[in-house]
């Protein structure tokens, strides 16, 4: 048995081989907000699929990727994750709450109240992205946008602006999803194959 000064033992704690949690993370929220989006966008009916990506996906496995950005020491990582995660499990608990008969329906001032918060801190993590990737800072950029035509569409509705969310969010969506399977390959093939 090898013996390790103080100092060695805990360098080798520090030495962090564990893989990157952030393309799980990006690929649920892009995935999720693209199969929302595409109902918004009035090509599919908001139905058991995009719930159980929203519980399972876009939640579940988001939080997961935001608590393992804690073990990587990634602030930004854990908070983006993890909030949109529980984002992603609270929308779906409103819609499935009145179904089940456990509360009423959300109005549209408490619908828009709900997501004005998300666009509010959606915001303070577009700011924190102006000293990161420039395509990661354009991805919180169309996340603002989204929620906004989302919280108009919600206060008027006006199916114009809600189907102009939808596309929105399509092309949210793909950014994110552009972004985590870009890190991927990257990381697979060993060279900055797409720029991420």
């Amino acid at each position: 048995m090898t013996y390790l000064d103080t100092e060695s033992r805990n360098n080798l704690f520090l030495i962090d081989n564990t893989a990157n949690p952030a393309p799980l993370g990006l690929c649920a929220f892009g995935m999720t907000t693209i199969a929302l989006s595409l109902h918004n966008a009035g090509i599919t009916a908001l139905s058991s699929p995009i719930l159980a990506m929203a519980l399972f996906y876009g939640g579940i496995a988001q939080i997961i990727a935001g608590i393992l950005e804690w073990k990587k020491n990634n602030t930004f990582g854990l908070l983006t994750f993890g909030s949109f995660g529980f984002f992603w499990i609270s929308f779906a608990t409103i819609l499935m709450l009145p179904v089940l008969g456990l509360s009423e329906k959300p109005g549209a001032v408490d619908m828009a109240a709900f997501l004005a918060l998300w666009g509010i801190f959606a915001l303070g993590l577009f700011v924190c992205t102006l000293k990161m990737h420039k395509i990661l800072a354009l991805t919180l950029f169309f996340v603002v946008l989204l929620v906004a035509l989302l919280v108009a569409a919600t206060l008027t509705g006006n199916a114009t602006i809600h189907t102009l969310g939808g596309i929105t969010g399509i092309i949210t969506g793909a950014l994110a999803l552009y972004i985590g399977l870009g890190q991927v390959v990257n990381e697979v093939y060993g060279v900055k194959v797409f720029p991420v």
